[in-house]
């Protein structure tokens, strides 16, 4: 034997591998790793339609929509922004609780608002330099709005439990962010070459969120009417002291919207400050969005809802002292964060006060008053000229005035156990009291009975919401 084979004899066997077995998986198990979320087909459709929005947006910087006089445009959009108010006013909450309780209701309206926009980018593209582009572009306003109140009611039908709502919420959020960067990307090219490219882009964008569309689940938000309980709930002094703290802001980011629009068009600016504000706007929604769940750890709800208004103020009233485009764009940034962390606190809130309420329902029902609240203070700077400073200082006095009155509202709520009485609550009970007290003068039989203790408080509480 050769010396090399007696170190081979004494070498350690070397046996071959043999395969992990594994557990064959079932049919049921491989079909799950292909099932898509509800949630994950709502935000494929929102992603798509944000994007959509930033390219119109685009487009529009570059359209005759910000190449005609001023003075002209003015009057052109007060008249179209008025026209605005009619879906929020009178359409929502006569057709909404109908809408909410026909099974797949919310998911028709979804795929007939990005249809809607589809056709109307189209339309555009042939009118880009026409007078019809003005209400093209309102028709266009309206129908983003309604899909955002129908996407409110259907992200409560698309999560497990209440404790994924706030999670939910804050992915949407950051998805329209992005989006509207990512938009960016091809939209600024393809405005060089014309905004009818920018539009034909946003009308496919739009087409692709009617496909994502049709693959949503076909829910009922709201099987029956609302009931007492989930009214009172709804209508409870924490949560109507939020709304109010919310619509602030809501009124807040209306009125920049369109002052920056305007001031930057009197004045002559360039448009690539309308892009700037645009993408300062995303940025601080992506961030406030990704910092709420931090900030809400540290602090309460309430605390957080007065500290994004404290914050917004400031921005506000920095950028009245200022006056330049650089603090435009970053109380754009300031507001969209202060927006973005209120309503993470907004939705928690909610969910904690009004436990039995639906809360499809009563999240369409909230946003469908924010627009409204938006569409109006949009409108004062369109039928107001204001200065640039002058324009951020009542976006600094509309948050410090949100700000003081919600924190004055909390303290007043825990002396007297209810929400304070706006003005016009205050003028119906008092008009209320001198009926009763003639009534009373009348009937010297005593058939007339005071009212009960809680009635007047009832009656304020009705009259707050």
């Amino acid at each position: 034997m050769t010396p090399a084979d007696t170190a081979l004899r004494g070498a350690p066997t070397i046996r071959s591998v043999q395969p992990i077995s594994r557990r064959r998986q079932t049919p049921e198990e491989i079909a799950a790793a292909f099932v898509v979320s509800p949630f994950t087909r709502l935000a494929r459709v929102h992603a798509a339609s944000m994007a959509g929005d930033a390219l119109i947006a685009i487009a529009l910087a570059g359209s005759l929509f910000f190449s005609i006089d001023p003075g002209q445009a003015r009057w052109r959009v007060a008249l179209y922004l008025g026209l605005t108010m009619a879906p929020f006013a009178v359409v929502a909450p006569l057709l909404g609780p109908a809408i909410d309780r026909i099974a797949g209701g919310r998911r028709l309206l979804v795929l007939a608002f990005c249809a809607g926009r589809a056709l109307v980018a189209g339309l555009m593209v042939m009118h880009v330099n026409e007078p019809l582009l003005f209400p093209e572009a309102f028709l266009m306003l309206v129908m983003s709005k309604g899909y955002i109140v129908t996407k409110s009611a259907l992200v409560p039908t698309t999560v497990a439990s209440d404790a994924e709502l706030v999670e939910a919420n804050s992915k949407l959020g950051v998805i329209a962010g992005v989006m509207a960067f990512a938009a960016a990307i091809p939209g600024v090219p393809l405005l060089k070459i014309g905004p009818q490219w920018v539009l034909g882009l946003a009308s496919a964008t739009y087409l692709v969120a009617v496909g994502f569309g049709a693959f949503l689940p076909k829910v009922t938000v709201a099987a029956s009417p609302a009931d007492a309980e989930e009214v009172a709930e709804l209508r409870s002094a924490g949560i109507v002291l939020a709304v109010t703290a919310m619509a602030s802001l809501r009124a807040a980011v209306g009125f920049l919207t369109f002052h920056v629009a305007f001031w930057f068009r009197h004045s002559g600016t360039s448009k690539i400050w309308f892009g700037v504000v645009l993408a300062f706007s995303a940025l601080g929604n992506i961030a406030g969005t990704a910092a709420a769940p931090v900030v809400r750890r540290a602090l309460r709800e309430e605390r957080m809802l007065a500290a994004a208004l404290a914050f917004a103020a400031v921005g506000g009233l920095g950028a009245g002292l200022s006056g330049s485009h650089t603090s435009a764009a970053l109380l754009a940034l300031m507001v969209a964060m202060g927006a973005a962390v209120a309503r993470q606190a907004f939705d928690s809130i909610v969910q904690r006060d009004a436990p039995d309420a639906n809360r499809g329902r009563s999240f369409a029902r909230f946003e469908t008053r924010f627009q409204l609240v938006w569409v109006v203070f949009g409108f004062l700077p369109v039928v107001i000229p204001f200065p640039g400073s002058l324009g951020f200082f009542v976006v600094g006095f509309t948050c410090a005035f949100g700000a003081v009155f919600y924190l004055w509202g909390r303290h007043y709520v825990r002396v007297h156990a209810r929400a304070p009485d706006p003005l016009l609550g205050k003028v119906w009970r008092e008009i209320d009291t001198r009926r009763k007290a003639r009534v009373r003068a009348a009937d010297p039989d005593g058939a007339w009975s005071p009212p009960e203790p809680g009635e007047r408080d009832g009656k304020a509480e009705d009259a707050a919401d």
